[in-house]
Order: structure tokens, then C-alpha cells, then sequence
């Protein structure tokens, strides 16, 4: 197995273990997984670039790869509802707006043909991470005993419910509408892959 497909197994692997030490009520286990998490994002950007640069492009790393970036994301936000940080209801239409996409994608990359990846998905995804590493951050290190202490006031403000809500509802709503204009852009291809006499 090449590199890049290693570097995407590796973040299938850290998945669970980020959801394990995220979730559980060690102090040092919740901090580590920041650490756990930082990795894989990093592998995900790494592979990417090997497979450019040197061309280590294979079906099953074209399939593969996405759908790794997307149980790594979708179990962090799973992970922020678990602790009480993020809406059940919000999370649901952001996993699922990018499941399904991403669904789309692969089904139309097994059928030789590409769909059109519009700026604002680009955006959208840009967004999210910020917005994961976000909450991340602030909890992991709020869970630092000399650090809460020393800087309540602070961590208070960042981890604010009201704060966080409308922010998630902000990243909620603009992941919902990139998805529609995706499939708008793509109405073309999506019929034809699903219509389509050779389909």
C-alpha cells in the first residue's frame, strides 16, 4: 500500500481513539485527543499532497480519502453533541448534507465522470474546520485544571452555550445551501448518473 492510502488508513484508525479520549471524563485523556485529532487532520492534508505531487493517485485512495475526511469530521461533531457543546438537530443536516455529497461524488467517480466542486463547498469545509478546531481547543484546554482556573473569565466567554449555538447555526445553515447549490450546479450529471440508459 502506498503512502498516501497508509496516511488515510491511519486517520480511519484515530477516529475512535480521538471519540475515546474526547469523550471520556480523564482530564489528560480529553487534552491528548487534541493531539490525536491535530495528526489526523495533518495526515489528511499530507496524503493529499503526496498523491499531487507525486502522483500516487488510486481508485480505492479516490474513494477512500473523502470518505475518511468525512468520519474524522462527522465524529467530531457527534463527539461536541456527546459532551453537551452542540445541537443534536444541527449536527444531523451537517453530516448528512455532507454524507450525501460525498456519496454523490463517489458514485459518480465509479461511473468515470466528475462533478463540479463550486467555491463556497470549498468555503463551507474551511469553515468547518476552523469551527471544529474551535471547539476543540477550548474545551481540551478548559479541561486543564491550572488553565481553567487562572483564565475562567476567559474560557466563560469562549465556551459561552449562546456563543456556540449561533455560531454552529451559522456553519448549520451555510453547509445546508452549499449542498443545494451543489446539487443545482450538478443537476446535469446527477440526472444523467441516475437516468441515464447506460446507468
Amino acid at each position: 500500500m502506498i503512502l498516501p492510502n497508509q496516511l488515510t488508513t491511519l486517520r480511519i484508525i484515530l477516529t475512535p481513539i480521538f471519540l475515546f479520549l474526547f469523550i471520556s471524563d480523564n482530564p489528560v485523556y480529553i487534552q491528548a485527543s487534541l493531539i490525536v485529532y491535530l495528526i489526523a487532520a495533518i495526515t489528511d492534508w499530507y496524503d493529499g499532497w503526496l498523491a499531487r505531487k507525486f502522483n500516487y493517485i488510486t481508485t480505492w485512495g479516490k474513494f477512500m480519502d473523502p470518505l475518511a475526511d468525512k468520519i474524522l469530521t462527522s465524529t467530531a461533531f457527534f463527539a461536541f453533541v456527546a459532551i453537551g457543546a452542540l445541537e443534536l438537530w444541527m449536527v444531523i443536516i451537517v453530516v448528512f448534507r455532507d454524507v450525501f455529497v460525498t456519496g454523490l461524488r463517489l458514485f459518480a467517480e465509479w461511473k468515470k465522470k466528475s462533478f463540479t466542486t463550486s467555491k463556497t463547498a470549498k468555503v463551507k469545509t474551511v469553515a468547518q474546520m476552523i469551527f471544529i478546531f474551535y471547539i476543540l481547543i477550548v474545551f481540551t484546554l478548559k479541561s486543564n485544571s491550572y488553565l481553567s482556573k487562572n483564565f475562567a473569565e476567559l474560557f466563560s466567554y469562549l465556551s459561552n452555550p449562546t456563543v456556540i449555538y449561533f455560531l454552529m447555526l451559522i456553519i448549520t445553515i451555510f453547509t445546508f445551501v452549499t449542498g443545494i447549490i451543489y446539487i443545482y450546479q450538478n443537476k446535469a450529471l446527477i440526472k444523467n448518473l441516475f437516468f441515464s440508459s447506460d446507468s
